[in-house]
């Protein structure tokens, strides 16, 4: 998969949470929802992509990467 489309993918799931009146919770349910939707190689090209910059990846987005990286990369040593 390229990785214009997973950012495109994750800025949908982003733009879906952020209306949510709790910004905490928001973050999580992206990260929850990567996490549980998402193969392992997506996340691993977009946590990549992230790394490098994030280019075109909206700014809650990268927050949520940010906060709940943990659950990413438990999921993929675990897939691994």
């Amino acid at each position: 998969m390229h990785i214009e489309n997973l950012v495109k993918m994750a800025n949908q799931i982003g733009s879906f949470f952020e209306a949510m009146p709790d910004h905490d919770e928001a973050l999580a349910d992206i990260a929850n929802h990567v996490k549980k939707f998402w193969e392992p190689r997506m996340k691993r090209a977009f946590l990549t992509h992230v790394d490098a910059g994030g280019e075109g990846v909206d700014p809650i987005v990268i927050e949520a990467v940010a906060r709940h990286r943990d659950k990413f990369e438990v999921t993929l040593r675990a897939a691994a």
